[in-house]
């Protein structure tokens, strides 16, 4: 137990998002995108199961969910420490677990880059806003800072569904319900029916994965709640498609009517590396104007990056605009610029 408490001390003190233990390799922190091995010493299988035993005694949780299916996700806190999110799975025959650590505090939003335009939607009373990007882009963050800030601004009844649970928010001129899936209740969709007669104001759902989660979802936001959620999808249009094309054919034009008149905004994200080797965010913003919704009713989706790189006056971003700010800003090189822009040609032409 002291050695694992050794591992999870050393990365919550030097910063690190995850820590790795898995078999064949050291076991490792990433820091700043980059792998730092904590021992010099590969993992044995054996070694690797008798620190994941530590782990479910550390979280006193039950480990029979994983042995049956080989898979597990949950979350525990250290006191003074921070909290940590795990997942246990097999690989090889063998197991092996990757941790995320969350601090306990949520972060300043300006500290760590999320744009004003992206912290407004706090304002928001209604609707569906979704944070959307790869795993491991801050999705989760952008989230917890958006909830703290209504926290902290609007009486409400905030309820999240989560899994697990990341960032624990205290109450204050909120009601906060934190449930976790799999703990608080079986699964999403239920969880979200259920929370429809708990007299929310806002709705934060962890992601929406499947037809039916994404349809009761809108009806959620239909029905005069502010529900926040995220996807796992590259940029807006990617987003709008992905959510109608989940349902059949034959239902698509209707989705197609009733996501443009919930949804408000869709913000995505992705995590670049800044010339001092840290990772900062890039947001692209789309805001639900009068001529955006009728993109969408009329299956003009390929019109959308247009209209966001003409909006600024609307408190649009494209994620191109995003990128070549913080490369004017001296934040990252022309490099980096270059690789993570959509469109690197005109990216080029922009930068001189």
């Amino acid at each position: 137990m002291d050695k694992m408490m050794e591992h999870l001390t050393q990365a919550a003190k030097d910063g690190a998002s995850d820590v790795f233990f898995v078999p064949g390799g050291p076991v490792s922190y990433k820091l700043d995108g980059q792998l730092i091995p904590l021992e010099g010493n590969r993992v044995s299988p054996q070694r690797s199961k008798a620190y994941i035993e530590q782990i479910y005694e550390l979280a006193q949780r039950d480990i029979t969910q994983f042995l049956e299916t080989g898979d597990d996700d949950f979350s525990f806190s250290v006191p003074g420490l921070a909290r940590f999110r795990v997942n246990v799975y097999r690989q090889r025959g063998s197991w092996a677990a990757v941790i995320r650590v969350v601090m306990f505090s949520i972060p300043d939003w300006e500290s760590i880059g999320i744009p004003r335009e992206v912290m407004e939607l706090a304002d928001c009373t209604s609707g569906m806003v979704l944070v959307t990007g790869t795993a491991g882009c801050g999705k989760s963050t952008t989230l917890a800072c958006l909830v703290n800030r209504i926290n902290q601004n609007r009486a409400c009844h905030i309820v999240t569904l989560e899994d697990p649970i990341e960032y624990l928010h205290r109450n204050e001129k909120s009601i906060v319900s934190q449930r976790e899936i799999a703990v608080d209740t079986s699964n999403y969709l239920a969880a979200l029916r259920a929370c429809l007669r708990q007299a929310p104001d806002v709705i934060q759902l962890g992601e929406m994965r499947d037809l039916e989660t994404i349809r009761t979802a809108m009806t959620a936001a239909e029905t005069g709640h502010l529900l926040l959620a995220t996807l796992h999808t590259h940029g807006a249009v990617n987003t709008i498609d992905r959510i109608i094309d989940t349902f059949p054919a034959d239902q698509q034009q209707q989705i197609r009517i009733q996501l443009s008149a919930v949804l408000r905004t869709v913000v995505s994200q992705q995590l670049l590396p800044d010339v001092n080797g840290e990772l900062v965010p890039a947001f692209e913003v789309l805001q639900l104007t009068s001529a955006v919704r009728s993109m969408i009713r009329d299956s003009k989706n390929h019109m959308i990056n247009a209209a966001i790189a003409a909006g600024s006056a609307d408190g649009m971003i494209s994620m191109d605009q995003s990128v070549l700010q913080m490369y004017q800003a001296g934040r990252i090189t022309r490099q980096t610029a270059l690789r993570y822009a959509d469109n690197p040609e005109q990216m080029l032409r922009r930068m001189g």
